[in-house]
């Protein structure tokens, strides 16, 4: 498993972000400070996991870890842009080590509700989204020491998906890539491409000069990983939404394109873990937890 990072900050700004590239799921997790009080936020973190062996480890959340005791951190938050279907995360595990709230969209207890049924686990999801500690709505407001985040509804890939705008940068998810890769998917339980478009808008609304932080990167035709833009690079040159694509033919795209698409290789062992805020299932009389694997399903 190999990761890598570096400091992200503008000239003028008044956040420091840290990304961190997970290379096996292309997830990139971030570190979002206030240099002024060293209150930071820490947003989908990755639990790695062998789907061969079964094993977990924690090696992308202890790099994180490294840099907050190194930098003398305190760590308020652990954001979750929505459910992730790509990765378990570690927020379960970060939580006790940090004493950060987790947080998700409000939505997520439609995305509970779908999965929980699906794997029969409803009977183990916290009522009303209660494994998270906190759960956003479109417009609520919150604290990094002096800095203040805004949640931003942006449903379409699952319907419980945010973004997080926080001084001059918005932190996006998987509802926009960087300009090269174009989009979410949209053809999970609950997505829609006419809504990606219009939560795509209200990104694309912001300032030009906003930064744009995505949550995947894969290297396109080999070109390095990144995971930093900006609203005007995106409106301008976003190869499914720039140069002003209109809704119609967005949606024409991403239907036909979605169907080509064969499921995320962790979908599974993810998402039933991910409704629960990356709680792990409790071990059984033998000692041994496991993970359901719904047969003819999906």
């Amino acid at each position: 498993m190999n990761t890598e990072h570096h400091n992200s900050a503008a000239p003028t700004s008044e956040v420091e972000i840290t990304g961190f590239h997970d290379s096996e799921t292309g997830t990139v997790s971030y570190i979002v400070v206030d240099p002024s009080t060293k209150r930071a936020a820490i947003i989908d973190p990755v639990l790695n996991y062998d789907p061969i062996s079964g094993r977990t480890s924690t090696t992308s959340a202890d790099q994180l870890l490294e840099v907050v005791r190194s930098r003398g951190l305190s760590v308020e938050w652990i954001l979750e842009t929505h459910v992730h279907a790509d990765h378990i995360t570690a927020a379960a595990y970060l939580r006790p080590l940090t004493g950060a709230k987790v947080a998700i969209g409000a939505e997520v207890t439609i995305v509970q509700k779908t999965f929980g049924l699906l794997f029969n686990t409803l009977p183990s999801v916290k009522p009303q989204g209660g494994d998270f500690d906190q759960s956003f709505r479109d417009g609520d407001t919150f604290s990094i020491g002096k800095l203040t985040g805004r949640v931003m509804h942006t449903p379409g890939h699952t319907p419980a998906c945010v973004a997080y705008l926080i001084g001059d940068a918005v932190f996006v998810g998987d509802c926009i890539f960087m300009p090269d890769y174009g989009t979410a998917r949209c053809d999970f339980p609950g997505g829609d491409a006419a809504t990606l478009f219009r939560s795509v808008q209200k990104i694309l609304a912001l300032p030009d000069s906003t930064r744009i932080f995505v949550g995947h990167d894969y290297g396109p035709g080999g070109r390095p990983i990144a995971w930093e833009t900006s609203v005007k690079a995106e409106k301008e040159s976003n190869i499914h939404v720039g140069g002003g694509t209109p809704l119609e033919k967005f949606v024409e795209m991403r239907t036909a394109r979605d169907k080509t698409l064969s499921l995320p290789n962790l979908i599974l062992p993810s998402v039933q873990v991910n409704i629960r805020a990356g709680r792990l299932p409790e071990p059984e009389a033998n000692g041994t937890a496991y993970l359901k694997m719904p047969l003819n399903a999906v």
